[in-house]
């Protein structure tokens, strides 16, 4: 079936075969080794930004941080991703998805090797700035890389099972966390814990040796160079793209604020106020990282059965509602375990659908630009709230600041997604 918007282009293929690995069956040898360098890639990101949130407890020790200086930290690597992945993002429209992919694995790889030797809690947070640079880029130039590689009856689940990699790099962090914080003293292990976020580099390799550019996007730089039309960095503030833009920009906002409001802080909430060890609050983050593992397979099928606003609405109502519960009744520590799987899997599901969605709303001469700035603008404003929950925890409980930021970031999500289309199997052109 084909219908058309006022530009006659937009085709939908039919979604037949519904079920998850559907996808994965029918690919050709180039979209299997796409995937799998793309699944390692979110998976190494992952590791690489949760490894601060898991050591944040032991700088505030060590350098007498206050929370709210701490959650700074955190904040400018995403205000540093913002930008990165609008420079990856116009990057890629302009040299290449996979070209950029590497350039950006190897940026954040080293700057994280440099977080492992900082002397002092100033000197973290210039390393973690320029991290964010090469962390926002990776995802822009990963996230169009894998959206045009695949077809369209199969792109929610393929990037969604892409994003599920996001969960495993967590759990890496985590696993890691626990030996090394056994092994070692605290003043030492957080060190080892960054520099087992520069392993990312050795992906480059494979990168190199077996991903190539998508068709879509080496034809489109093609017509571009023989017109000299090549795409401008603010051409998604020009009518009529600037709508979609504006609502897109809103949608990412919501999504990563509440995310970056629950995972920053609940490592240090399970510590704090519920006075587990380290150690000791490794199962529950578990529990947490299986939910969130389970929410992208999830989502990542719903994105293509019910269409991706569908799954936004769904998952934003349910992640307000679980946030709530978890930080704000007055819970044994034994059902606050139980209820860490509800909500990663609501926290965390929602995102197999965000790389498609986006990748579907731009067109292919500004796809890379478009969806790197959206969804970076989102982590930028997003990068707000660890600093704004730390700096609220000090009048207030961490439980009550996270709560509060949560639920105005999904709502916001809510609403913004309700306004933009649906996009579910549509097919992308050259153009």
């Amino acid at each position: 079936m084909t219908t058309a918007d006022p530009t006659g282009r937009i085709e939908r293929a039919e979604i037949e075969d519904t079920s998850l690995l559907a996808f994965y069956r029918d690919m050709n040898v180039a979209e299997r080794r796409t995937f799998w360098a793309c699944a390692a890639g979110w998976a190494l990101d992952g590791m690489d930004f949760m490894i601060y949130p898991l050591v944040i407890g032991t700088i505030i020790a060590l350098w007498k941080v206050d929370a709210g200086s701490a959650g700074l930290a955190g904040t400018v690597t995403l205000l540093a991703s913002a930008i990165g992945g609008w420079l990856g993002g116009y990057l890629s429209d302009h040299i290449g998805r996979v070209r950029t992919l590497q350039i950006t694995i190897i940026w954040f790889s080293v700057f994280s090797l440099v977080c492992a030797i900082v002397q002092n809690f100033e000197q973290v947070l210039i390393a973690r700035a320029v991290l964010g640079l090469g962390f926002g880029g990776e995802w822009a130039a990963g996230a169009v890389l894998m959206g045009e590689a695949i077809r369209p009856q199969y792109r929610g689940r393929a990037v969604g099972s892409v994003q599920s990699g996001w969960a495993v790099g967590w759990g890496l962090a985590v696993l890691s966390q626990a030996i090394l914080f056994s092994l070692m003293p605290a003043e030492t292990a957080w060190r080892w814990m960054f520099v087992i976020g520069a392993l990312p580099a050795l992906l480059v390799f494979y990168i190199r040796r077996s991903v190539t550019e998508p068709e879509v996007a080496a034809a489109a730089r093609a017509r571009h160079a023989e017109t000299g039309s090549h795409p401008k960095l603010w051409e998604i503030f020009t009518f009529p793209i600037v709508k979609t833009t504006v609502l897109a920009s809103l949608m990412a906002t919501g999504c990563q604020g509440g995310y970056y409001a629950v995972t920053f802080w609940v490592p240090q909430f399970l510590t704090k106020e519920r006075h587990l060890s380290i150690v000791g609050s490794t199962g529950y983050l578990s529990t947490l990282i299986i939910g969130s593992f389970i929410g992208y397979l999830t989502g990542a099928w719903l994105a293509d059965r019910i269409g991706r606003r569908n799954l936004f609405l769904i998952f934003s109502i349910g992640a307000m509602a679980v946030v709530l519960l978890y930080t704000q009744l007055p819970l044994t520590n034994e059902i606050l375990w139980v209820l860490g799987f509800p909500l990663g899997f609501f926290a965390s599901g929602y995102f197999s659908g965000v790389g498609a969605f986006l990748t579907e709303l731009f067109p292919t001469r500004l796809r890379g630009s478009g969806q790197g700035f959206c969804y970076n603008f989102g982590r930028g404003i997003g990068a707000l709230f660890p600093f704004l929950v730390g700096a609220l925890s000090a009048t207030t409980s961490l439980a009550n600041a996270i709560a509060i930021f949560a639920v105005v970031a999904y709502a916001v999500f809510f609403i913004a997604a309700f306004a933009l289309p649906e996009t579910r199997g549509r097919v992308l052109h050259a153009d």
